[in-house]
C-alpha cells in the first residue's frame, strides 16, 4: 500500500536511506577486507562527524572521459573507443593523495573488479582518492593508444586537482600485470606539459609523483621477459627499436619517480626478474625504491586475500605510503 506524505518528508526519508546505504556499503567493504572495527574506534566517531561527512559525500562511481570530444587515434565512437576514469573519492575535505589504478589483463581485457574497484576501496579506506583507468585494448588498439591513455590520465587528474580536493604533487599510479607495464612506461616517459597548448589539460605534467607496480612487465629484455609477452600491444613482429622503447627498465633516469615493486617467485606469467631488473635500474639511477618478491604466489594475486603466504604485502605497501607522506597522518586505517 502506498502512503502519501508531504514532499519535504519524502526528501528526508530519501536522505536517510541514502545515508544508510552509504554506511552499509562501508561496513560491507570493511568486512570483505577482513577488517574488524574495534569498539573504541567506533566510540571516537561522533554522530556530528558522520553527518558532516555525509554532507560532503565524495564522488563514488562518477565517470569522466579523458577526451570528451574523441580520443586521438580512435577508430570509432563506441564505449571501447572512449578511455575514461571512474572516480572513487576519499571522505573528508582534503587535500587528498590520488592514485590512478590501472587493472591488468594482457592489454586485451581488464580485471576491473579484482584489480580496479577493490583496489580503489582499499585506497579510500586509507584516505586516498582513487581513479580507475579504462584504457584502450587490443586487438582494436595497439601501441601507442593504451600508453597515451596512461599519460592523459595523469594530466587529467592533475588538471582537476582542485575540483576533487587533490594535492597536485601527490598523484600516483598503481598498475597490475599489463597495467604494471603501463605505469612503468608512464613513470619513465613523461614531460612537463605544453604551456602553450590549447587544451588546458595538456599544459600540466604527466609525471606521476610515485608508482606502484604489482607483478608488472617492467622489461622486455630477452631472457627475462617471456617470448611474445607484449604481442597484444606491439603485434607479432615489432621492430627492434620499438621493443627497446617499450622496455621501461631501459629508460630509468634520476628524474624517474619513486617505485614500490611487488612480485612472486612462482609467477608463471610475468617472471619476478622483470621487477628485479627494473629495481636494479632504479637503484643505479639513485631513485628511491622498495621491492618485495615473495617465495610463493601465482600471477594475479591483487590484494592477496586468500593467500596466507602473501598476507604481509599490503601492509608493507601501506608502510611505504605512510613513510613517504602519501597517506596523511590523520588517515589511520584499521590494522588487519
Amino acid at each position: 500500500m502506498f502512503v502519501s506524505m508531504p514532499q519535504d518528508s519524502r526528501h528526508c526519508v530519501l536522505s536517510f536511506l541514502i545515508l544508510s546505504r552509504w554506511a552499509g556499503t562501508l561496513l560491507l567493504s570493511l568486512a570483505v577486507a577482513g577488517i574488524g572495527l574495534q569498539p573504541a574506534a567506533v566510540a571516537q566517531t561522533p554522530v556530528a562527524a558522520v553527518a558532516a561527512s555525509a554532507e560532503i559525500a565524495p564522488p563514488h562511481g562518477q565517470v569522466e572521459y579523458l577526451w570528451p570530444a574523441g580520443a586521438p587515434g580512435a577508430v570509432g565512437a563506441e564505449e571501447q573507443d572512449k578511455p575514461h576514469l571512474e572516480i572513487f573519492g576519499a571522505p573528508g575535505t582534503g587535500p587528498h593523495t590520488a592514485v590512478i589504478v590501472c587493472p591488468g589483463g594482457g592489454y586485451t581485457h581488464l580485471a576491473y573488479d579484482k584489480e580496479g574497484t577493490r583496489i580503489a576501496e582499499w585506497l579510500n579506506l586509507r584516505g586516498i582518492t582513487a581513479f580507475v583507468l579504462t584504457y584502450r585494448l587490443a586487438p582494436r588498439y595497439r601501441y601507442p593508444e593504451p600508453i597515451l591513455d596512461g599519460y592523459r590520465s595523469v594530466r587529467w587528474v592533475r588538471s582537476h586537482a582542485q575540483q576533487f580536493a587533490i594535492a597536485p604533487d601527490r598523484i600516483g599510479m598503481w598498475g597490475f600485470s599489463a597495467g604494471g607495464h603501463l605505469v612503468g612506461m608512464v613513470g619513465t616517459h613523461f614531460d612537463a606539459g605544453n604551456a602553450q597548448a590549447a587544451d588546458p589539460i595538456d599544459r600540466v605534467s604527466d609525471r606521476p609523483d610515485f608508482v606502484i607496480s604489482s607483478y608488472g612487465g617492467l622489461t622486455l629484455q630477452p631472457g627475462v621477459a617471456k617470448p611474445g609477452a607484449m604481442n597484444s600491444l606491439l603485434g607479432d613482429h615489432p621492430a627492434p627499436g620499438l621493443v627497446e622503447d617499450l622496455s621501461p627498465d631501459k629508460h630509468v633516469t634520476a628524474q624517474t619517480p619513486p617505485y614500490f615493486l611487488y612480485a612472486t617467485t612462482t609467477d608463471q606469467s610475468v617472471p619476478p626478474l622483470s621487477s628485479a631488473v627494473f629495481y636494479t635500474a632504479l637503484v643505479r639511477a639513485g631513485v628511491p625504491a622498495e621491492i618485495h618478491i615473495f617465495q610463493q604466489g601465482p600471477h594475479g594475486t591483487a590484494l592477496a586475500q586468500g593467500y596466507p603466504a602473501l598476507s604481509a604485502w599490503t601492509g608493507l605497501l601501506e608502510n611505504w605510503l605512510r613513510q613517504n607522506g602519501w597517506i596523511a597522518a590523520f588517515a589511520s586505517a584499521p590494522t588487519h
